[in-house]
């Protein structure tokens, strides 16, 4: 079992930064995928960016590519986002998750944990 909680989101203003994280709990092992998810009221829930847990190669939504950057550090057990230059449309609830599997996926339900999430309000 591993058990996630996200922290660091809130509101900020179009073009500000923000930067999410996510502490594991329970054993991460070295071949797991990490990654960040979001959901927008009345939309389903979308993949942002994965990384894996040993050998750190990541891979990102395309709307997000050059904007957010996932990051981990596995001694604390702890994922990141940087997101900046943010948009109205990133405004979303974040969810952390932990995939059992070393092959990438960007499909939530081939997620296994989940944090509670964390909202992030973007303002014009």
């Amino acid at each position: 079992q591993v058990q996630l909680e996200e922290s660091g989101g809130g509101l900020v203003q179009a073009g500000g930064s923000l930067k999410l994280s996510c502490e594991a709990s329970g054993y991460v092992f070295a071949h797991y995928r990490v990654g960040w998810f979001r959901q927008a009221p009345g939309k389903e829930r979308d993949f942002v960016a994965e990384i894996g847990w040993s050998n750190g190669d990541t891979n990102y939504a395309d709307s997000v590519k050059g904007q957010f950057t996932i990051s981990r550090d596995n001694a604390k057990r702890m994922l990141y986002l940087q997101m900046n230059s943010l948009k109205p449309e990133d405004t979303a609830v974040y969810y952390c998750a932990v995939r059992r599997w070393s092959v990438p996926s960007y499909a939530p339900v081939e997620f296994d944990y989940w944090g509670q999430g964390i909202q992030v309000t973007v303002s014009s």
